[in-house]
């Protein structure tokens, strides 16, 4: 009596245990499947060949790392289809150059030099700044932003040391506070050449490089700008650091 009545009073089911391990199996086994699957549908020879029983299953992914993402190959564009997007970038290219947005063919320039830009051209504490500032560290090297023919190297009010380079389109590249120079007057320096070190000397409040850009008048224009429109990066907000 005591046994019945212990089996009527169970109104509910004991739960069964989980077994991991046919849990993991069958999730590895459907995992296969799945891989398979898309490796077949990738491969329609694979998928269209008769099974047989002498050739052997092989890993889909390198056993040594089966985390790696397979190489996947553009395919060709048509000739006609490259053809037009060879003439649209021409386009655009020759657009950008009218508009100043680019250097016209074989007017390389380079940055002068490392460094943040710290001060751009404009009003600055009550007057015009006419140059663009890099501050670098004393003795970093400082390179002729393009081809031209050094007309002044030494001592110059303000400056404590200036080079000026007549450049090949007109223009004339100021290169003021400067620690070493490193050229010579009427030598022929081309664009990347160092001419010069970053200094501190004249009217300066720490080591920089100051770049002035005067037009063929002997105006003094933006020297950011003229960079940009010679195809050179200087980084957002440059122009108006």
């Amino acid at each position: 009596m005591t046994s019945a009545y212990v089996g009527r009073g169970r109104h509910r089911a004991e739960p069964y245990g989980l077994d991991r391990g046919k849990a993991a199996a069958t999730v590895a086994v459907a995992a296969g499947a799945l891989l398979a699957t898309g490796y077949q549908i990738g491969n329609p020879a694979v998928a269209d060949a008769a099974p047989s029983s002498d050739v052997q299953p092989q890993p889909i992914f390198p056993i040594a790392n089966p985390f790696e993402i397979p190489q996947l190959q553009m395919p060709q564009l048509p000739v006609e289809i490259q053809n037009g997007i060879d003439e649209i970038n021409k386009f655009g290219d020759n657009v950008a150059t009218q508009l100043g947005l680019r250097g016209a063919p074989g007017q390389a320039a380079v940055r002068p030099t490392g460094g943040m830009i710290t001060s751009g051209y404009g009003a600055r504490w009550g007057a015009m700044h006419y140059g663009v500032d890099f501050a670098s560290p004393i003795g970093t090297p400082i390179a002729s932003v393009t081809n031209g023919t050094v007309i002044e190297a030494g001592p110059a009010s303000g400056f404590g040391l200036w080079i000026r380079v007549k450049q090949d389109d007109g223009t004339t590249a100021v290169y003021g506070h400067v620690n070493d120079i490193l050229t010579t007057v009427g030598k022929r320096v081309n664009a990347g050449e160092t001419i010069a070190t970053v200094g501190n000397r004249g009217n300066s409040t720490g080591p920089h490089l100051h770049l002035e850009i005067w037009d063929q008048g002997g105006r003094k224009v933006d020297p950011a700008s003229w960079l940009i429109q010679h195809g050179v990066s200087l980084g957002l907000g440059a122009a108006n650091a």
